[in-house]
């Protein structure tokens, strides 16, 4: 079976990664890139390394009405760009959108792949989590299910990511001079995936918490570590436990014993979870991904084959790169 994929925004580092990810994937053919600072080039201008099925191929700006028959878009643009993108876009053709204007907007079905998959199965407009909710959520939503979390008691998230999380736009002060041997916070109190996490945690848990989020930009180009504390008296082994029951049958999520390591999901769709309850709590949860990979891409692809009624792993099944 062959899909008809365009992506939108090609050129930056999102999706850039869904690019290579369909260029390897067994159903997907991707007929149509747009890119605004890229349009005119070739792909192979913007990417030399591209497959050379697709080196030809030339990025346009956005037009549906000039796109031709699609089956499946992928949408990486930045945000507010695609709140009032797709208007045009006939319901049967299938949306994941990697921004962050349409995640629990009316219509549109939030797409924590790991977590809820039957929601997703059939659905033709898709949100792709944040980069830092799906690390920080992959390690919460186990002992949501599990009832380990006392309600009433703020869930405080302590992330860390690589720069490529701000995009390919993120500014002149993320240049090497600007980052390299320096980490900072940055957006406190006020990060857009606050909102995001908060409805997610009320979703599976019915827990009405305060989220206290605290982002860090540092030195690396990919990967987060989400670092999440929470109020609650169980044991490592039972968090352990409850993760492993929760994730019994999830293809991408690894339950480990020790602190996860970004580097461990380099390059993939893995996300990797661990737990440390002390005595009394609070219970200390952590989520380690690639945020071009589970954070962005890598769950975009494994969502739409969801809705494509795909193989969940297909195109997905690389290990992660090492060292």
């Amino acid at each position: 079976m062959s899909i008809r994929v365009g992506i939108l925004g090609v050129g930056g580092f999102g999706g850039g990664e869904v690019l290579r990810l369909c260029a390897g994937h067994p159903s997907f053919e991707v007929v149509y890139a747009s890119g605004e600072s890229n349009a005119g080039k070739r792909l192979v201008e913007r990417f030399p390394g591209v497959h050379p099925k697709l080196a030809d191929l030339v990025i346009e700006t956005w037009d549906y009405s000039k796109m031709g028959k699609l089956d499946l878009i992928f949408a990486s643009l930045p945000s507010g760009n695609s709140r009032d993108a797709f208007g045009e876009v006939p319901a049967g053709v299938k949306i994941v959108d990697i921004g962050g204007d349409n995640r629990y907007a009316d219509g549109w079905t939030y797409g924590l792949a790991d977590v809820w998959p039957e929601k997703i199965k059939g659905t033709s407009r898709l949100a792709n989590p944040g980069c830092y909710p799906s690390a920080a959520l992959a390690a919460i939503m186990p002992l949501l299910a599990a009832k380990l979390v006392r309600g009433g008691m703020p869930i405080i998230i302590d992330a860390k990511s690589g720069v490529s999380g701000a995009g390919r736009g993120g500014g002149t002060t993320l240049g090497f001079a600007e980052v390299n041997e320096d980490v900072s916070a940055y957006k406190l109190l006020g990060h857009a995936h606050v909102p995001e996490i908060a409805k997610s945690v009320a979703a599976l848990g019915g827990v009405d918490a305060k989220v206290v989020f605290t982002p860090h930009l540092i030195p690396m180009t990919r990967g987060i570590l989400a670092t999440c504390y929470l109020a609650g008296e169980a044991t490592t082994e039972q968090c352990l436990a409850a993760a492993r029951k929760f994730y019994a049958d999830r293809p991408f999520v690894r339950v480990v014993d020790q602190p996860p390591h970004t580097k461990w999901a380099l390059g993939s769709n893995l996300v990797f979870v661990s737990y440390v309850a002390h005595p009394g709590g609070p219970i200390v949860a952590m989520g380690a991904i690639d945020n071009l990979g589970k954070g962005a891409a890598g769950q975009a692809v494994q969502n739409a084959n969801l809705m494509c009624g795909l193989e969940e792993t297909a195109g997905l099944m690389g290990s992660p790169l090492w060292p």
